[in-house]
């Protein structure tokens, strides 16, 4: 009896031990998350899934104006080169505006996809959406409104993960094609500061089933 309650009392010597070997093993399941969500993202980020779907799905990022910043710029390339390639006749744009804003970032893709000879009705404008979570929730509705089933998403590589997680979590079989160019993957320093974020908004999303605020890097 004195024994066992020496291992409850975190004064005792037992009872600091037991305490000590809680909060290691705390530490330690931390820890292998925590790099586990890393490695992921970084394993998934490499790797390319492009095959035949209903649609072509572009992420949104920032736009000036109507103009798409570089970020987006490299995923409309991206997606116009898969659209070209034959592996869907739809690409759908997804994005709000932020306060002022002219377009939002799925107006600004559609007309820089329109420009760059996409017919127009082949391009779906969603304009759902300030994160990926609800942008993907939209695009999962447009896609029961015309019977689609299949999406293959166009976005940064370190999006690739979480981007393609939510799509099947609402329904539609994902596979992804990330883009290859552009700022996001331009210099080790880049990379890493976008597998840090990636990673952080990916256990936000495990735990909460939300987004996290992570945008300003195309990613959110």
């Amino acid at each position: 009896m004195t024994h066992a309650r020496d291992v409850r009392d975190p004064r005792s010597p037992g009872g600091g031990r037991a305490l000590r070997r809680i909060l290691f093993g705390a530490l330690l399941v931390a820890v292998l998350v925590l790099g586990g969500t890393v490695f992921r993202v970084w394993q998934v980020a490499g790797v390319e899934q492009r095959r035949p779907a209903d649609m072509i799905v572009v992420l949104g990022a920032a736009q000036y104006n109507g103009e798409p910043s570089a970020v987006l710029k490299a995923r409309l390339q991206h997606a116009l080169s898969l659209y070209e390639q034959g592996y869907a006749e739809h690409i759908v744009t997804v994005g709000g505006n932020q306060e002022g804003d002219n377009y939002t970032e799925a107006q600004a893709s559609r007309m820089w996809l329109v420009d760059h000879g996409v017919p127009s009705h082949g391009v779906e404008d969603v304009e759902t959406g300030k994160d990926t979570l609800r942008s993907i929730r939209a695009v999962g509705d447009l896609a029961e409104q015309r019977d689609w089933q299949t999406a293959l998403i166009v976005s940064d590589p370190w999006h690739s993960w979480r981007s393609r997680t939510m799509a099947n979590e609402v329904g539609l079989r994902a596979w992804s094609s990330p883009t290859r160019v552009g700022p996001t993957v331009d210099g080790a320093d880049i990379r890493r500061q976008y597998i840090i974020r990636e990673t952080a908004a990916m256990l936000y999303y495990r735990l909460s089933h939300a987004s996290a605020d992570v945008s300003g890097m195309g990613l959110n």
